[in-house]
């Protein structure tokens, strides 16, 4: 294996080992005080950021068994990885839907979104510099799979842009359901996102007998 890719499958694992590090802390804050603060968008972002985890120890795998079997057919890995990610999101979705219309026909409204606030703002600024990297380095290899993970990390962006409006809108006006409809923001675009990431799985050629 040539220096140049060496070079870019230690930047893939990197991301991925980043990735995974940055949302299980973001994970344990955001579902820790979503907990507390009965806001359910908090908390679902939590969730959402385990199942980055989820797609970051799945893209690390799969970049460090491409390393050690340079020769051998990467398809099966990426399949792996993408299902992995595919199965999380819809996971969540699932959850967040269900929870979201309790809530809503409950009435329920957080004690507070301040943390929502603090968590997204934090969080579309990491984003936003993971998302660059990955997209650059899976370009540059052509892999699918770690596309897949910039895609997942996009989301996670877009995840954080629903957090700061709702949480924002209930500071501001002590409107609950705005909590409930931010966590169906998550949940549509986990539905989505797993949806793609099972599509990409199987529409990636398969060289095995």
């Amino acid at each position: 294996m040539n220096t140049r890719l060496q070079k870019l499958y230690r930047a893939a694992q990197l991301l991925a080992f980043i990735t995974v590090f940055y949302n299980v802390l973001e994970g344990v804050v955001s579902a820790w005080f979503g907990f507390e603060d009965e806001s359910l968008a908090l908390f679902g972002f939590g969730l959402d950021s385990f199942v980055e985890v989820v797609s970051g120890a799945g893209i690390w795998h799969m970049v460090r068994r491409q390393r050690e079997n340079p020769d051998q057919a990467p398809d099966q890995f990426e399949r792996g990885a993408l299902r992995i990610t595919g199965g999380g999101f819809y996971l969540l979705a699932a959850g967040l839907l269900g929870t979201a219309v309790y809530d809503a026909f409950q009435h329920h409204a957080p004690a507070t979104t301040f943390w929502g606030i603090v968590v997204s703002l934090v969080s579309i600024l990491s984003m936003w510099l993971l998302i660059q990297q990955k997209v650059k380095v899976g370009k540059e290899l052509g892999s699918q799979a770690i596309l897949a993970d910039a895609a997942c990390t996009r989301v996670c962006l877009y995840l954080s842009v629903i957090l700061l409006v709702s949480s924002a809108g209930y500071y501001l006006t002590g409107i609950g359901w705005l909590d409930s409809a931010g966590a169906l923001g998550i949940a549509w675009f986990s539905f989505k996102e797993g949806r793609e990431a099972f599509g990409k799985a199987s529409g990636i050629a398969c060289s095995c007998s």
